[in-house]
């Protein structure tokens, strides 16, 4: 007859362990779920200062010289591609529709030097994929929140005779990007629904 408190006492530690477990994985979910980070290793830490660096870019003024100085320099600076006078003519007369003289002046003048025409193609990205929510609904797979959220510059600087002689950008200054996948049977579902939240497009 004595054994029942004590069977009763262990029953009580186990629930309150297993609450006090659950509310550790509820407050500790940013670190213990996983999280991806890219980058594109570049002089520039953001995309302000990747922008402010191709400000400072003059079409007909900048040498290739003062490009290197700025940091677009393809033989020293990662993740930077030259573009030969052809591919140059592919970028911007994608078309057979599309002639020279439809392009800007300073683009015809450099197609028409041929070997002496190239470009430097820039596209630094950054990106952080970080799971949240409920770190036990996480692991069995009921119910896994996603947040991407990041940052990609584009530019094209278009070099004739060793000068800048026309560049272009693009890019997206913030990405963002939730994901929110839930399985009702958790492990046992093997087909997921969820959907996808893209807010650079709201």
């Amino acid at each position: 007859m004595h054994p029942r408190p004590k069977t009763h006492y262990l029953k009580s530690l186990l629930i309150l362990g297993g609450c006090l477990l659950i509310l550790t994985l509820s407050a500790c979910s940013s670190i213990l779920l996983p999280s991806k980070i890219t980058v594109s290793q570049s002089p520039w830490q953001s995309f302000d200062e990747a922008k402010t660096s191709f400000d400072r870019i003059i079409p007909g003024k900048t040498s290739v010289q003062e490009l290197e100085k700025m940091g677009f320099d393809p033989f020293k600076t990662p993740n930077i591609k030259r573009l030969t006078y052809l591919e140059v003519i592919e970028r911007f007369m994608p078309h057979q529709s599309m002639q020279v003289n439809d392009l800007d002046k300073p683009l015809q003048v450099c197609i028409s030097a041929r070997k002496n025409c190239y470009a430097y193609q820039i596209s630094p990205v950054v990106s952080h994929e970080q799971r949240y929510g409920n770190v036990m609904l996480d692991v069995f797979n009921f119910r896994r929140r996603n947040r991407k959220e990041g940052w990609r510059f584009m530019a094209l600087i278009v070099v004739n005779n060793d000068k800048v002689a026309y560049k272009l950008w693009g890019g997206e200054p913030h990405t963002l990007v939730l994901e929110d996948h839930k399985k009702p049977l958790g492990p046992f579902q093997d087909i997921k629904s969820g959907f996808s939240i893209n807010l650079n497009s709201m």
